[in-house]
């Protein structure tokens, strides 16, 4: 099955589900909204807020990669994640908080090249 997130920190450490995990993830978390702090509105890339989505998981029905997932979250370097949405081709154009910058410029210091459909 193709990848479809990743859920990185600023560090780099970094989680990928593929397009089944991260479907159900999704489903499980109502498209992880309560903690996100910022959101492409054309694509699933966003930044997401650790404390929040610690507590979201913890909340959320069982997701097998949710451990996986809180622990990325509790040990990040930073307040926020980054989620970049591997199955889908998108320039960001609509997205105009400063979150995009954020994200962008995390992205671009994490990854040697850009990867998915980015």
């Amino acid at each position: 099955m193709p990848d479809a997130l990743a859920l990185i920190d600023d560090d780099g450490e970094e989680i990928i589900l593929d397009a089944e995990e991260a479907d159900t993830l999704l489903r499980l978390t109502r498209g992880l909204d309560a903690a996100t702090v910022s959101a492409c509105p054309t694509c699933r890339s966003r930044v997401l807020a650790c404390v929040a989505l610690v507590d979201l998981l913890e909340d959320a029905p069982p997701h097998p990669r949710a451990r996986e997932l809180i622990e990325l979250a509790e040990d990040a370097p930073t307040l926020h994640l980054y989620v970049q949405d591997l199955a889908t081709q998108c320039a960001h154009r609509a997205w105009r908080d400063p979150g995009f910058t954020e994200w962008e410029e995390a992205l671009d210091d994490l990854l040697d090249e850009p990867r998915g459909l980015r």
